[in-house]
């Protein structure tokens, strides 16, 4: 006896399913001009690569005669490919069905996605489309069991775990609310395409019936609003460029904690001397100048990576190379807040100490730290707690840092630009002290400015003598800090500091001494 006419029922279920909600709902889908779920899995992946899992997942009806007349999917597709020639997990809702909010055995397969880059310690990618739960009509009658049973394991361990383990990006292509959401935030790396995502907790309607407020998706939670509240880490024009960012993100991390991050090839001349970089700091210190273009004077060409440019505005965070090695970059800028740490800045440089500890990565840190936020606002956001916190873990920080004091270091918040094993490095621009010349002076000479003759001209004499008591150059006498160098110098150093720390890194695979959180 053959199995033929079961095996032809297997086909016709997996044909079916290919057809997601069928062609009117995917036309409707591209005229919103976004993809389907399989064909942005094609896209986001090596060519040819998908291997999906449970193809055939979902729930038919049948006739008497036992033909199948009618087939729902699983609405979510999740299987394994590659991204640049390295295994991943990918999975996403399919929004041409129930608009994303998963069924039955879409839900089971959104939980497997997470269970499956755990199992096999792969990388996992997100492709977000879609709402929560629910409300529905019940169905049946008679008694049924409600909830889960009272030990089991609760849904969301699983993707808290995932993030101790391997990296997870994630991209929001269209609304995205409820569970989605937070999938998109619990993520390393998180991305969204202008004018078509929305990121939120619930939609205008529930928000209607909570709050009384009528508001469009795009101002409740559009890319203007999450390019500043840190939700996602890239706002960028079009679904191709999201995937664009996911790959590169991907590139600088290993394939999980149990691996340490792999040195690339480089054109790029360790001994490159970038000329600018001698006159970028000013030598008026009121004068802002451009953090970015020191980064990208430094690392390796073309390789450095932003994350949230737009959140915490006072300090960048993003990924880079040096001479192929993959680092963390985390810096001041003093065009926003003169660079100090405000609750959100120290959130953010939190974080990326987190993922650069969780994935082994060594940090590099420019310095040019003014001290923690101070006036009202910052007292009512809390400042100095998120600060401490910052502090801690770098002070606890098991990665190799190289910090490189750029401009200025004052007060507490100093403290989180150096780890317990740091390389230390100054430029001649280096100031440092328990505060800012400036204020300073203002409030120990307050009675003496007040008494002069003539107070402005008394002010600008004591900060001129004290500024010239705050050069870099006794640290270096003294041996406080590894070297005083030529701004010139600074990738040559950075690159030699690469390979001798680079075989230290295998001691740290594994799980970190403390884990990363959203």
């Amino acid at each position: 006896m053959s199995w033929k006419k079961e095996v032809l029922e297997i086909e016709h279920r997996k044909a079916l399913a290919l057809a997601q909600g069928g062609p009117e709902a995917i036309a409707v889908q591209h005229g919103k001009g976004r993809l389907t779920i399989r064909e942005r899995v094609n896209a986001v992946l090596d060519p040819g690569t998908f291997v999906e899992h449970g193809a055939g997942a979902g729930f038919a009806t049948r006739s008497e005669s036992g033909d199948i007349t009618e087939f729902s999917p699983a609405n979510y597709v999740v299987g394994f490919g590659a991204v640049n020639d390295r295994q991943v997990v990918v999975g996403g809702e399919d929004f041409t069905l129930k608009g994303g909010s998963p069924n039955a055995a879409g839900l089971r397969k959104s939980v497997y996605a997470e269970e499956l880059a755990l199992h096999y310690k792969i990388p996992l990618m997100r492709l977000l489309e879609g709402g929560g739960g629910s409300v529905s009509a019940p169905s049946g009658s008679g008694p049924k069991t409600v909830g889960s049973p009272v030990f089991a394991e609760p849904r969301f361990k699983v993707i808290a775990d995932t993030l101790g383990v391997v990296p997870v990006v994630s991209a929001a292509l269209g609304p995205v609310a409820g569970f989605p959401a937070g999938r998109l935030a619990a993520s390393h790396f998180s991305v969204m395409v202008k004018e078509v995502s929305q990121v939120m907790v619930a939609g205008p309607a529930l928000v209607e019936r909570a709050l009384g407020r009528r508001l469009t998706k795009e101002a409740l939670g559009g890319y203007r609003i999450h390019e500043k509240s840190g939700v996602v880490d890239a706002v960028v024009e079009s679904e191709a460029e999201a995937f664009a960012a996911m790959r590169q993100f991907l590139s600088y991390l290993p394939q999980s904690i149990y691996e340490v991050p792999k040195r690339g090839g480089c054109q790029d001349p360790i001994d490159r001397a970038d000329e600018a970089l001698l006159s970028i700091v000013p030598r008026d210190v009121r004068r802002p100048f451009e953090m970015r273009k020191v980064i990208e004077r430094v690392v390796d060409a073309a390789s450095f990576f932003e994350l949230a440019p737009k959140y915490g505005r006072g300090q960048i965070i993003g990924l880079a190379r040096l001479n192929g090695l993959p680092v963390g970059v985390i810096a001041n800028d003093c065009r926003h807040y003169a660079g100090a740490m405000t609750a959100s800045g120290s959130q953010k440089a939190k974080r990326m100490m987190e993922l650069c500890e969780t994935f082994h990565l060594p940090i590099v840190n420019f310095l040019d730290e003014p001290g923690f936020m101070l006036g009202p606002d910052a007292e009512a956001l809390g400042t100095i707690r998120y600060g401490m916190s910052a502090v801690a873990a770098a002070v606890q920080s098991t990665v190799p840092w190289a910090t490189v004091a750029i401009h200025k270091s004052f007060g507490v918040a100093s403290a989180a630009h150096f780890a317990p094993n740091t390389y230390k490095l100054a430029w001649p621009s280096y100031e440092l002290g328990a505060l800012p010349v400036q204020g300073g002076v203002a409030v120990a000479f307050r009675r003496e400015i007040e008494a002069a003759e003539d107070p402005e001209a008394t002010r600008a004499e004591l900060e001129a003598k004290l500024l010239a008591e705050r050069s870099p150059f006794p640290l270096m006498e003294s041996f406080s800090l590894h070297e005083l160098i030529d701004p010139r110098q600074t990738r040559l150093k950075l690159c030699q500091w690469t390979h001798w720390i680079e075989p230290g890194l295998a001691a740290l695979k594994g799980p970190a001494t403390w884990g990363y959180r959203p």
